[in-house]
């Protein structure tokens, strides 16, 4: 009997690996179909925390992930002992974890959630009366706390690529478009970039965003987010000028570089079963850590049907 090979994308990677992929997505979007997928063999071509998630969802499919190089710094930033031990500062708050973290930091979660669905679930919580601690990612954090008037403690990691993003080198930036310009940001950058944003979303919703446009045709529109979805972006509006937020003085050249390694050869190997298997994770720290996703899916599929 053939076996049923699914290969999924983000939209971080570069367009020929999203043009192998049964699906692409944000990370939210795969988390679904993976779960729907049914499929013998699972290839995700992203990082390694997104395959796990595929696992974690999936524990009788072969999920194989092209580079095993493929790690995210949200998670190298964090030490899950150290991470266990913080929690347990707050024993009375319910823990929110961010989707880019490891399977062992999503088993002493409460919650996790996605750059799509952060803002809605945390909401959810605080009308409950809930009390939040969120990691790993300081920025998203931070950014929901300065919002909302949070006062969520928040472990202090970051993503690398959105890091580098900085309010000097865009004030330039602006200053040297002289007509209509936009800023459209994801909350896993710092806030002084998040708070000059016209709008801050995951990367699907800065996609519709963009879809949506109905501005100039002449503004320029800089995406403070992983240059790789600048090519679903140009899909879809060809007619924009849209522009990569820039990290410093005349650079605009932000990539994931381990986004980057799912290469044509590796994804193809892959498919071939060959790649890092995801098959290291015990059926306890599997059970454990599907707890919070499946808390995270029901509430997205109740509210965003």
């Amino acid at each position: 009997m053939t076996k049923r090979v699914v290969t999924l994308a983000h939209y971080y990677t570069q367009p020929e690996i999203q043009q192998m992929a049964d699906k692409v997505g944000d990370s939210l979007e795969l988390s679904l179909y993976a779960k729907e997928a049914q499929a013998d063999i699972i290839v995700f071509a992203g990082v390694r925390f997104m395959a796990e998630t595929a696992k974690i969802l999936n524990p009788q499919a072969t999920v194989m992930l092209p580079d095993a190089g493929s790690t995210c710094s949200l998670v190298t930033q964090t030490d899950v002992a150290e991470l266990t031990q913080w929690r347990k500062r707050y024993p009375d708050h319910v823990h929110v974890s961010y989707i880019n973290s490891s399977a062992e930091h999503k088993a002493v979660s409460d919650w996790i959630v996605t750059s799509r669905n952060v803002d809605d679930i945390i909401a959810h919580l605080y009308a409950e009366g809930k009390k939040v601690i969120f990691s790993p990612d300081r920025n998203m954090g931070g950014y929901l706390n300065d919002q909302y008037g949070y006062d969520m403690p928040l472990w202090s990691a970051v993503c690398e690529v959105h890091d580098k993003f900085n309010e000097t080198a865009l004030s330039e930036a602006f200053a040297a478009v002289p007509g209509d310009k936009y800023l459209i940001a994801h909350p896993e950058s710092p806030l002084p970039v998040l708070k000059k944003a016209d709008y801050v979303g995951s990367t699907s919703g800065m996609l519709n965003w963009v879809k949506n446009y109905q501005g100039s045709a002449k503004a320029v529109i800089f995406v403070a987010t992983e240059d790789g979805i600048l090519y679903n972006m140009g899909l879809a509006r060809p007619d924009l000028d849209l522009r990569q937020a820039p990290i410093y003085a005349g650079c605009q050249c932000n990539s994931c570089p381990y986004m980057k390694m799912n290469t044509i050869e590796a994804v193809k190997r892959a498919q071939q079963g060959l790649g890092l298997e995801i098959d290291y994770l015990t059926p306890t720290q599997m059970d454990a850590a599907r707890v919070p996703i499946e808390r995270m899916l029901e509430f997205s599929q109740r509210y965003y049907a």
